[in-house]
């Protein structure tokens, strides 16, 4: 159903059983998958790809151009994927020819007064929190949360199942699986609540804890842990990623609590 106060490009491709309000702008070169919500009061701009079962709430903005000067007016995109949910007044960059897309992944929250800038790729099952602003080309992957009021720096990696404590100023690169919190942030511990809601084994917990335990409890710089890491823990899932992370970080990773 669409509100005749709606304002529809007639380009604009817009799916079955999509509910459009009152006020709400979508311009040309738009496509609006199946069964979303598009509440009053929301503004799509051309270049929008948004999948099925969304819901975007008032005064949200999506694939405004970016804010970077080096922007030329080239053609690129922001894509929603399925089943997320974008709060009031979110904002969501399309990309620039660094990348030529911004990303938001399927089952994701990103609630009110967010903003998430050009070329970001935010994966799946991601939690962004309350006024959290993440800069341009920042990478966050699956069932991260970064908790309100976060500031993420652009160019930042934050690996899969992190939970980041609100308020946070990230500058580094966060490992996977772990607790950040504190100022400035620092590792804090493993993610374990969000690990079991996860279903994983209380064994994997406990080696994915005695691997970080060796990063940042040993007294070792980065590289004689990753070489304990390697050396005393059997190839598997866990170690690989945590290892893979931290060798093809380009920022560096976060801090431990005891290397203030």
């Amino acid at each position: 159903m669409h509100s005749p106060l709606a304002v529809i490009h007639s380009e604009a491709k817009i799916g079955v059983n999509v509910i459009i309000d009152p006020f709400s702008v979508i311009e040309k070169d738009v496509v609006i998958g199946d069964n979303c919500h598009i509440f009053p009061h929301v503004t799509i701009l051309e270049g929008a790809r948004i999948g099925s079962d969304c819901k975007i709430f008032p005064g949200a903005v999506i694939a405004g151009i970016p804010q970077d000067m080096k922007f030329a007016g080239e053609k690129t995109t922001a894509e929603i994927g399925n089943r997320t949910t974008i709060r009031e007044c979110v904002t969501i960059n399309r990309g620039t020819a660094s990348k030529g897309k911004t990303i938001v992944g399927n089952d994701c929250l990103i609630m009110a007064y967010s903003h998430i800038a050009h070329d970001c790729v935010v994966k799946n099952n991601v939690i962004i929190g309350n006024t959290s602003q993440i800069a341009g080309e920042v990478e966050i992957d699956d069932y991260a949360i970064v908790s309100g009021g976060s500031l993420v720096h652009q160019f930042t990696r934050i690996s899969k199942h992190v939970m980041i404590q609100g308020g946070s100023r990230v500058g580094k690169d966060i490992p996977p699986y772990t607790l950040i919190g504190r100022e400035p942030i620092s590792y804090c511990g493993i993610n374990i609540v969000g690990l079991h809601r996860r279903g994983f084994t209380n064994s994997q917990i406990f080696l994915i804890q005695d691997i970080y335990r060796t990063l940042y409890t040993r007294g070792l710089n980065n590289s004689d842990a990753l070489y304990a890491i390697e050396t005393e823990y059997e190839p598997c899932e866990e170690r690989d990623i945590i290892l893979d992370f931290i060798k093809t970080s380009k920022r560096g990773i976060v801090k431990g609590s005891m290397d203030d």
